[in-house]
């Protein structure tokens, strides 16, 4: 479960980059693209370089700047890169992408973000037809997948493989002549292409192509591949099926960079409506609006100016303290909860405090939040959060399996609110969300995680007997 045990939210599990540039100084380039990324991914790295007919691999565990040290060096003018969470740590050193694989058209390598609904029953197909896996990711089966086609040729393999895979993936793929991005059939997760002055690139967010000073030139499209090499840029279907769009709600309440562009629509923008519609439902008289950071920042912002209330910054995330998951018991969750904030008693004391956060999935860290600024001198305390609430679990790209373990599945608004210790609590309405990201269709995102209905269809292995809705 890519779930972090003291901030209480989710983490998307990564994120991925690629670039064909035969003027740039390409391990540079991928490694500024990764950094940018780097809120996607926190365990693990890698990058993957075109060199001659071989794939030159850099990657371990470890931030970006950790990992890839010593990149300037590297040839070529195609490559990849990946960043990666998980929860555990990443104990298998092959669990680390980009993937490199073999086939008859020769060397390639993949990076993936997302989740795949169905890779156990492909993995166990694949073994049976002699496929040997070397990691635990479901990422692996794309790259047997590949290998084992009966096309003519790799961009028909990539075609075949993908009309197979059920859930989110979105993928850069490198061969000794081509980069090639993939999203799915749904568009769970983002995936954009922009141009760099001799090149082109490829990456799961737009503020990746500005940080290599890249000109962002569209999102690629849901079930869309597009071919990167030579020739310029072009694009084919993979799937034969019109296309329905489902991006994940997620990405635009809390995942994705505030600098970022998603299917066009501006996270900040969306985040700053939130925190707005959320004054405008809630009309609550208070003497500062507060975030919890930094995931309810921008809403803070938006509710203070439509509210007409001081915005102040009462809670301060310590930045020293190490990535921290979910802890073995409570007393040990509570102490790192305390470690990771810290409160401004000047700000808190007497107050009655508008605080804003983005989602509560077990409310254990908001319940410490509040403890800590009650002994601070907190008069009073609503809690506004920028989503419904999480109510079922999601399959694609936030492993969330454990329904149980959700708050809002077990409990009503009130028992929520009396087991956090507000004295208010208010969740932003269906209406208020999707009128925040005015250039989406609700019917263009997926809200699994709110409504119980998943547009792809769910394994087994993952609702171990659980009643949900696919589409």
């Amino acid at each position: 479960m890519k779930y972090d045990g003291v901030l209480d939210t989710w983490h998307e599990e990564c994120g991925v980059f690629g670039l064909y540039d035969r003027t740039s100084t390409i391990g540079t380039t991928l490694y500024e693209g990764l950094v940018a990324l780097q809120h996607r991914g926190q365990e693990g790295a890698g990058i993957a370089v075109v060199h001659g007919s071989q794939i030159d691999v850099v990657k371990g565990p470890g931030l970006v700047k950790e990992v890839l040290q010593d990149v300037s060096t590297l040839v070529g003018h195609i490559g990849i890169g990946h960043v990666r969470y998980s929860t555990t740590g990443i104990e298998n050193p092959n669990d680390v992408q980009p993937l490199v694989g073999t086939s008859q058209w020769g060397t390639f390598a993949v990076a993936h973000n997302g989740n795949l609904t169905n890779a156990l029953v492909l993995r166990r197909e694949l073994e049976l037809q002699g496929s040997k896996f070397t990691t635990t990711m479901d990422s692996e089966v794309i790259v047997h997948l590949i290998q084992q086609s009966n096309e003519s040729t790799l961009l028909g393999a990539i075609q075949q493989a993908c009309r197979r895979l059920e859930g989110a993936f979105s993928l850069t793929i490198i061969t000794d002549m081509m980069l090639i991005g993939v999203r799915d059939f749904r568009g769970y997760r983002p995936l954009c292409v922009g141009r760099t002055p001799h090149g082109y690139v490829l990456a799961s967010e737009s503020c990746a192509i500005d940080a290599i000073k890249g000109i962002f030139i569209r999102d690629v499209r849901p079930g869309e591949i597009v071919i990167i090499d030579k020739k310029g840029i072009c694009s084919v279907p993979y799937h034969p099926k019109e296309n329905t769009q489902h991006t994940c709600v997620f990405e635009y309440i809390y995942f994705a960079h505030p600098t970022s562009v998603i299917d066009g629509q501006s996270i900040s923008e969306a985040r700053v409506a939130m925190g707005r519609q959320l004054a405008k439902e809630t009309q609550y008289e208070a003497d500062i609006v507060m975030p919890i950071p930094n995931s309810g920042t921008l809403s803070a912002q938006g509710y203070a100016e439509e509210a007409s209330i001081p915005y102040r910054e009462g809670l301060i995330r310590n930045p020293k303290v190490l990535r921290t998951f979910i802890e073995p018991n409570q007393l040990s969750r509570e102490e790192a909860v305390r470690n990771k904030f810290s409160v401004i008693s000047d700000v808190v004391q007497g107050k009655r405090i508008v605080l804003i956060d983005d989602s509560i999935v077990r409310g254990t860290t908001s319940r410490y939040i509040v403890s800590m600024l009650r002994q601070a001198g907190a008069k009073e305390i609503y809690l506004c959060l920028a989503s419904e609430p999480v109510r079922y679990p999601c399959y694609f790209g936030i492993d969330t399996s454990d329904t149980e373990e959700l708050l809002a599945h077990r409990y009503s608004i009130e028992e929520i609110r009396q087991y956090i210790g507000v004295d208010r609590l208010y969740y932003l309405s269906h209406e208020g969300l999707m009128q925040s990201m005015k250039q989406l269709k609700a019917q263009h995102l997926c809200a699994a995680c709110f409504t119980g209905y998943y547009p792809s269809p769910i394994g087994d292995e993952y609702t171990k007997g659980g009643t949900y809705v696919c589409g």
